[in-house]
């Protein structure tokens, strides 16, 4: 694995992060409120988790037409998409709860999606924090099959057209992770990461594999025995459900990522990235739509890509709050604040960065 450090080149880069936190720690001691999650997160669980499980539950316990059913299986997309962004995510970071087995249970609802937590862990909270919009290490913006999301990435002819064809690909997200999680898995074991974060390799594959075999039983096997639909039918509905929560999750992160002005810097030949890590954060990362409140409602904070990435260890449910005295404090030290004033303008910037990052050799040049 590479190595890459950052090194803040003025004096002004070294004082930014000391002084924003300081900052923000001075507003949550003077509302004398916790960084942790709420009553806003408990409601917003309880609500994203019953998206997800009474649609299910009732395809089981009441006859319903393949219609119907079909709606119910997007409703549940829309609440997979929903537990990912507001409930996992907050508890995998530690910032749903001031207790730490709150958070680890909360982080388990990802097995609900069929998933692995470790590996998230270290996709998510360790590269993709530490090396954000970096290619080669940030595997966020790898390039998926027929999609480039990095400028450094090779480029294809059929790139040309992903602006319009990325969408239906992002439906895939979820659905690919269910067989990505164990190459993924492998690829850590074999690289020594499992060890260094003190897990045992073969122990996290077989419970990994017990998970899965689970959840599709449960999500596919279940269905088939106590209902009327056909197994096709059960398997078109289980690609509705995950298609429809994949293409929710994927538009919103990219829309905090790859859109204009978030830059995709690489390292030196040394491994050295010339801003402090801070800095890097402010440069590589987005928010969106900061006024839309039932968008931040659903989205769980991911249209608050700064302050979730400079702060992750603070629940999305502040970050609204938090989000003047982050842009502030840039602005007062000379450093830009990357915001799209609402969903519609992200949207249409992502879509241009796809284009851009699809375009053939001659037109970049």
């Amino acid at each position: 694995m590479k190595t890459v450090k950052f090194h803040g080149t003025s004096e002004s880069e070294h004082q930014f992060s000391a002084v924003l936190r300081k900052n923000v720690n001075a507003y949550f001691k003077e509302k004398g409120i916790s960084t942790k999650g709420n009553l806003t997160l408990v409601l917003q669980t309880i609500v994203m988790l019953s998206f997800y499980i009474v649609p299910f539950v009732v395809m089981l316990m009441v006859p319903v037409n393949a219609w119907i059913a079909l709606a119910l299986c997007v409703v549940m997309g829309i609440g997979i998409a929903g537990v990912g962004m507001c409930v996992m995510h907050d508890a995998v970071h530690g910032s749903f709860s001031e207790k730490e087995w709150v958070n680890k249970l909360f982080g388990g609802t990802m097995y609900l999606l069929g998933s692995n937590v470790f590996n998230w862990k270290l996709q998510h909270n360790v590269f993709h924090h530490a090396y954000t919009n970096i290619d080669g290490l940030d595997e966020d913006i790898a390039s998926k099959g027929p999609i480039r999301l990095a400028d450094h990435a090779p480029l294809k002819k059929f790139h040309k057209y992903q602006y319009i064809h990325a969408f239906f690909f992002y439906g895939l997200l979820t659905l690919s992770k269910l067989v990505k999680d164990f190459t993924q898995l492998a690829r850590y074991n074999k690289e020594g990461i499992s060890k260094k974060y003190n897990v045992d390799p073969t122990r996290e594959y077989v419970k990994m594999t017990i998970v899965k075999i689970a959840y599709l039983f449960v999500i596919i096997g279940v269905p088939i025995i106590v209902t009327s639909f056909t197994w096709w039918q059960v398997l078109l509905g289980f690609f509705m459900m995950h298609w429809v929560a994949g293409c929710i999750l994927s538009t919103i992160f990219q829309m905090a990522h790859v859109v204009e002005g978030a830059e995709q810097p690489m390292p030196d030949a040394t491994g050295l990235i010339d801003h402090d890590w801070a800095v890097h954060e402010l440069h590589t990362t987005s928010d969106f739509a900061r006024d839309n409140r039932l968008l931040n409602w659903y989205v769980g904070g991911l249209n608050f890509q700064i302050e979730h990435h400079l702060f992750p260890n603070i629940s999305h449910v502040h970050y609204r709050d938090i989000s003047p005295i982050v842009e502030r404090t840039a602005k007062e030290f000379g450093f830009s604040y990357n915001l799209k004033p609402s969903f519609a303008s992200a949207f249409r910037s992502h879509v241009k960065r796809l284009k851009e990052l699809g375009a053939t050799e001659a037109q970049q040049n």
